[in-house]
């Protein structure tokens, strides 16, 4: 069995200029998602700016992937995520964490979640956490060769969330067979907020690969 995604097979150096061009074009763009949530300007203001937004909307759309950007793929397995909602470098919903990984499987990111991601008052939405966490177990399990599907998540919120500059970690608990769990938090000002467990199995893919007897790059066969 291959890959099941076309291969990307752009080098390394491309793909670096091509972040390079994307990472203020999206920072601007999540720049304007902000504004929109706290502007307080005028209607005519509010008209103004609408017309101008659709006309950039338009000028984006003359021309648009056949695909998502998740579709798009390197070999050997090495993604490109860059519409990923947590860490994608062309999602402006994405309060881009840049996660930093070691090959245990440990992960940490520091990272600013502003106005757009509230829920109650001043606190970062439950549902955005729970995302956040989602993405660096997942990333944890991966970074430690043993890339997996989510397949339970629990979040236990120990206290509420604040907007402004957090911090989330990760890490592989333990393994058994195809099963992969990890654990992580968030960090704010006044300590964990929240925390979270989950089962990550790995994929049909790479277990027909592994049967086949057939190489899988990056994977930490079964000790």
């Amino acid at each position: 069995m291959t890959w099941p995604f076309p291969a990307d097979d752009s080098e390394d150096a491309a793909i670096a200029r091509e972040a390079q061009m994307w990472a203020p074009y999206t920072q601007a763009v999540r720049d304007l998602i902000d504004a929109s949530v706290r502007t307080a300007v005028d209607e005519d203001e509010i008209r103004a700016a609408t017309t101008q937004i659709e006309e950039i909307v338009a000028r984006l759309r003359k021309e648009q992937l056949p695909d998502t950007l998740g579709m798009s793929n390197r070999p050997a397995g090495k993604r490109r995520p860059w519409g990923n909602p947590a860490i994608g470098v062309r999602n402006p919903m994405a309060p881009l964490l840049e996660v930093r990984a070691d090959p245990s499987g440990r992960i940490e990111s520091d990272f600013h979640c502003g106005a757009a991601y509230e829920g109650p008052p001043g606190l970062v939405h439950g549902g955005v956490v729970s995302l956040l966490l989602d993405q660096v177990l997942g990333h944890a399990v991966g970074a430690g060769g043993r890339p997996g599907m989510t397949g339970t998540l629990t979040i236990v919120y120990r206290q509420g969330t604040p907007l402004g500059d957090l911090r989330i970690e990760a890490w592989i608990d333990r393994e058994e067979g195809v099963k992969t769990w990890a654990k992580g938090h968030v960090i704010g000002p006044n300590g964990v907020t929240a925390e979270a467990e989950g089962v990550f199995i790995l994929p049909r893919w790479v277990r027909d690969k592994m049967a086949a007897a057939e190489p899988v790059p990056g994977l930490r066969i079964f000790e």
